[in-house]
Formats: structure tokens, sequence, C-alpha cells
């Protein structure tokens, strides 16, 4: 059976996968117990008045629903306070701790959350004999597992055999988050995963056929994340952990679209937001702003040193540590913005030590994948990557898709070693429409151009323009089959350069995420 016949069975398979009735979100009864105890009373009808997309509860709601992933889709236009008060209820259930800001809608909402509880008598206790019985009542537990079947032709130009391996996988990946908090306001995040996509082209990011899915841990469970971020003041975050990346460390994140494939995340996963997971520590700042619906200004710095949990890094001649002469990455991020939109620039130095100059391997980690006639020779030394991005998000859901907008540029020392990468860039485009022809669901759209080489050190040609056939794209459609169960089937394709070969890459997959 072809390829692309064997993907239109997919869907009909996972199909048996995924039930089709939706069920309701119990209600977190502790937190509603709390509720009930404001001294706010019920002074007139007008206080039932439908929430706008123009008013801050409404804004709130939607940011606590995307910063928390509580499985809770914003109605499209007004929606009524008892419709609020039930989705603040049920995005609070994957809070450890109410912050200011939440302790604010648990305000405005209290009369609507007196009155559900009031409806719901009786589950009190029984809801309370189970949480008497968790591992802890700090910690709150959420997870995510990914089905993924899928796969891609991959041809070379001039040749007629098929490159790609095309048969069709299945394959899966699972998250764990730990989300732990002391004071209300701090959190430990830890985060497990395992998954078994390292036998797969899904799981090299060789062609650009890596999903944001994919995990290569060989069905291992392994700690993913582990880091402590707290308040400082009311304007102040500050991060710091063994196992994290530079773009969590950020006072929000640079992009609004959700990607099939891993280097559409971040508005191009290349430049400044390129990095592995390590050891390290960052700090940010926010203005102050009377209504969060304003525009306001947020700088961001962190720092993370590859080989941080070694004396010795990569090589028993080499430094390891943090801090110290190692292999290391200081990000900055400077952005403005509201939730509607935002423009943010930030600026990466890498540094490499010294001994590794001469061996590409050594630096490659913190560099992206690039597409050169060359060879994929990454260059080594120290770099300096600078990265753009825009995002807007229409008023009200309907024709008009959310826009996100990526450019990266990166500059490497590469003056020990001949033929190698001096300078790559690298750009996107991502289209979102929310309640895509059903309320819940979505579309999503990219194309761009991967990291790819733009200036080549060489004897004969110093400004080697190497790789500019070089687009990629994807198209997808997140079917919403209930709260906790999303099927996306998906397209992708493009053209890449590797070692002087033209490769065309056309691929589909039907990707189901159970969310719990």
């Amino acid at each position: 059976m072809k390829l692309f016949q064997q993907l239109l069975v997919a869907p009909a398979a996972l199909g048996l996968l995924a039930p089709m009735a939706a069920t309701a979100a119990d209600l977190n009864m502790n937190d509603v117990s709390g509720y009930s105890n404001s001294n706010r009373e019920i002074e007139s009808i007008s206080q039932f008045s439908d929430v706008y997309p123009t008013d801050w509860a409404y804004q709130a709601l939607s940011e606590l629903t995307e910063r928390y992933g509580c499985n809770a889709a914003t109605p499209s236009g007004a929606m009524t306070r008892y419709e609020a008060a039930a989705l603040l209820n049920q995005c609070l259930g994957n809070v450890a701790q109410i912050t200011s800001e939440e302790r604010r809608l648990i305000n405005e909402f209290a009369p609507e959350l007196a009155v559900i509880k009031g409806r719901i008598d009786g589950l009190e206790a029984r809801i309370g004999e189970f949480e008497a019985g968790a591992f802890s009542t700090t910690t709150k537990l959420t997870g995510k597992t990914t089905f993924v079947v899928g796969g891609f032709d991959r041809e070379t130009t001039g040749s007629t055999t098929d490159q790609g391996n095309a048969a069709v996988t299945f394959n899966y990946s699972t998250q764990l988050n730990l989300n732990t908090s002391f004071t209300g306001e701090d959190l430990l995040y830890t985060r497990i995963k395992t998954g078994n996509f390292d036998s797969t082209q899904f799981g090299s990011k060789t062609y650009g056929t890596y999903l944001s899915a994919s995990n290569a841990n060989a069905d291992a469970l392994k700690v993913d994340k582990i880091w402590y971020q707290f308040p400082v003041g009311e304007d102040f975050t500050v991060w710091a952990g063994p196992k994290i990346e530079n773009y969590y460390m950020l006072a929000s994140s640079p992009s609004i679209y959700k990607p099939v494939l891993k280097q559409f995340a971040l508005g191009g996963n290349a430049g400044a937001y390129a990095a592995s997971t390590d050891g390290g520590f960052g700090v940010a700042w926010t203005q102050p702003v009377e209504d969060r619906t304003q525009p306001r200004f947020a700088v961001s710095t962190n720092y993370v040193a590859k080989g941080a949990d070694s004396a010795s890094s990569l090589d028993s001649s080499e430094g390891g540590g943090i801090l110290t002469d190692t292999q290391a990455k200081w990000l900055t991020k400077v952005e403005y913005g509201s939730p509607r939109w935002q423009v943010s620039f930030a600026f990466a130095s890498e540094m490499c030590n010294e001994t590794n100059v001469g061996d590409a391997s050594k630096c490659k980690a913190w560099q992206e994948y690039y597409a050169t006639d060359k060879g994929n020779n990454a260059g080594t030394g120290n770099s300096k990557s600078y990265s753009a991005r825009a995002y807007w998000k229409p008023d009200e859901v309907g024709f008009l898709p959310a826009i996100q907008l990526g450019y990266d540029i990166r500059d490497i020392d590469a003056d020990n070693n001949a033929d190698s990468v001096e300078e790559t860039s690298s750009w996107m485009v991502g289209l979102i429409w929310d309640d895509a022809f059903v309320d819940g669901n979505k579309a999503g759209f990219a194309f761009g151009s991967r990291a790819h080489a733009t200036q080549i050190r060489s004897e004969n040609d110093s400004n080697d323009d190497d790789a500019d056939d070089n687009m990629v794209w994807e198209m997808y459609y997140d079917f919403k089959v209930s709260d906790n169960i999303t099927v996306t089937p998906a397209l992708f394709g493009g053209n890449d350069v590797q070692d002087g070969d033209q490769d065309d890459i056309f691929g589909g997959l039907v990707q189901t995420t159970f969310k719990f």
C-alpha cells in the first residue's frame, strides 16, 4: 500500500481510539468553598451581564487558559458571567496556588461561583475525601500523551530512487508536569517525558521533519525539565534550575503559533531561540500597568551553560561547570505589546571553549542544522544571533487569522575552519484561525525558510549564497473531540539542500493528543 493510501486509513483507525462524547469538567470544590466565603452580595441583575472580548476579565481568562493549558476553550464573542465562572473554576483546577491576578478574577465572579457551589451541594465532601488521598496538597499533576501515525517521501533531484522511508510509522510521546507551589506565588516545575521517536525520521533534525511532539527517550522515563521560579516584588520574576532552556525564562513567549513541525516553534526555532537543556538562571522585568490589556514593556535576560552538571564537559580536556570557560549562551529579549499583539527583539551571545575551535561537532549542539552545499559544517567558536518576532490577533474570531512573523540571523566565528558556515538566516510566517468551521477547532498554516547558510568561509569564495532554495511549509486542522482529546491531521513539505543535493519532501500525519 502506498504511503498516502495508508495515511487515508489512519484517521479512521485513530477514530476508534478517541471517544466522541465530551465529558463535563469536575468542579474543584476546595476552591469553590473559598469562593463562597466572599462577603460580596448580589445587588442587581446587571451583575450577570455578558462578558465581552474587550473586557479585562475576558482577556484575563483567555490568558489563563493559554498559560496553564487547562483544556478549556474560551467562547467566541461574548459569554455569560456563569460561563466565565465555570471557565475560571476549570482553569484553577490546574493551578497549585492562586496568584493575585487569579484572586482578582475570583472576587469578580464570586457571586456566580457561590451559586454554582449551592447547586452541587453534597459533592464537596466526596471530592475532599479524594483530595485527602493525593500525594501532595501543594502539587498539581497534569499530563499529555500524543499518538502520531504518519510518514513522508524524500526524493533527491536527479535521482529516480526514493530516498526516504516511505513506511507509515506509529509512535507516541508522554509528558507529565508537576507544578508545586510553597507560597502561592512561586513554582517548582518538573517535567518527565518519554517516547519512541528515536528510530524514525520524525525524531531526526537533519531534514526539517522533527515534530514538536517528538521524543527519543526509547521508552525510558527521564526528567526533561526542572527549575524553580519566584517573584521579586511585583515586577520581577527569577528562574534557576539544573535543566532549563533559555526561552523558558522570558516574560512572555515570542510566538502565538502552535506548530506541528518543531522548526516553526517560537516563531522559528533558530537564531537566538535555538537552545539546549542545561543548567542556568534568568530574570525578567515586566512594566506594571493598571489594565493588563494595555501595552507594556518587558525585558528578559538569562544564561544557560552546556555541561553545567559536570566538572568536565564534552571532552576531558575541556572546562565544564557554570560561569567558567565552558560552552554557554546568554539571551536577552526586549518586548512591547499586549495580549493581542507584540513586537520583540532578542540577542544571544553563544560562547564555545577555545579548545573546541576546529571541531564543529563540539559546538553544534548550540546551533541549527544548516542546509549547505559544502556539507553539514556548522562552523565553530563563538557566535552572535539576532531574532525579530511580531504577532497580532484580531479583535473577534472570524475570517481574519492571527499572524505570527519571525526572522533570524546568526554570525559565527569560523576563522579557523575553512569551508565552514559563517552566517545563517531563516524566516517564517504563521497563520492561525480559531474556531475554524466549528467552535473550539483550530486551523494553522506556516511557511518559511529553515536556517540555511548565507555566507561560507572559503579560500575561493568568501560570500557564498549557498542554500536559497530552502522553502518549508505545514498545514493542519485541530479537531477537538472533547475537552481532553484533539485529533490533528497535517500535511507538510518543502525542499532542502544537503551535501550538494536538492531534496524534495512531502508527507502527512494524524496526531491525536490526550490531555489529563
